[in-house]
């Protein structure tokens, strides 16, 4: 299946303290967002498309150096209109993989089974069951305990079909809709998404702390 993908790239990343935005600091000793645009073209991406900052081009630049297949898209004010301005400049293919630049350890053989994946639905996200106990709290008091049964944790990359992911985008912005992943852009018009088996090490950079348990795993990778 010929395949695409959409790296976001574009946000300030305020949270993981002072300094360059995440997706451009020095991990294993590459910029964050090279680790995963490596993982994307050794998997056959056809084309990789970057949403950045404008102002970033000279970072993305270096970051992405040497790694084929690679162009920009302009960020917007929201992720969900940065992942449409990326769909917007993508060539046409059998599927588009979407993906946070925040998360840069794709496991080996992830991808393929994304892609497996749309054989029986039209999206697919990689997900990891819910193991804590999860309380609603309200001005630090609890509510009620809430049951974890059939929960889980929605990573990225996410996969789709590209006719339906380009057109639910298109849809969402006529409807002016909010979602919080492109899965739930797809789910929104009623178009079936299917999940597989997550990974631990997709883990999502967002605070100082998180730095330093990326360190570790990277060493494994080197």
């Amino acid at each position: 299946m010929e395949f695409s993908a959409v790296i976001v790239a574009a946000g300030k990343g305020e949270r993981a303290g002072p300094g360059l935005a995440k997706q451009w600091r020095e991990l294993g000793g590459k910029p964050v967002l090279r680790w995963s645009a490596e993982a994307l073209a050794k998997a056959g991406a056809k084309e990789i498309v970057v949403v950045i900052r404008p102002r970033d081009k000279p970072l993305a630049d270096a970051a992405l150096e040497g790694i084929p297949g690679c162009k920009y898209a302009d960020g917007q004010i929201t992720r969900a209109r940065s992942v449409a301005s990326g769909l917007a400049v993508l060539s046409p293919v059998d599927a588009v993989l979407i993906h946070d630049a925040a998360r840069p350890f794709i496991p080996e053989g992830m991808i393929e089974s994304l892609l497996k994946a749309l054989g029986r639905a039209e999206g697919a996200i990689p997900a990891l069951p819910v193991e804590d106990t999860l309380k609603k709290v309200l001005h630090t008091m609890v509510e009620k305990t809430v049951p974890r049964e059939g929960l889980w944790r929605v990573q990225t990359p996410q996969a789709f079909r590209y006719e339906t992911i380009k057109g639910a985008y298109d849809d969402i912005r006529r409807a002016a809709l909010v979602t919080t992943d492109d899965a739930a852009v797809v789910e929104a018009f009623g178009r079936p998404v299917t999940q597989v088996q997550g990974d631990p090490r997709l883990m999502k950079l967002t605070f100082p702390e998180d730095f330093a348990l990326a360190e570790a795993i990277a060493a494994t990778l080197r």
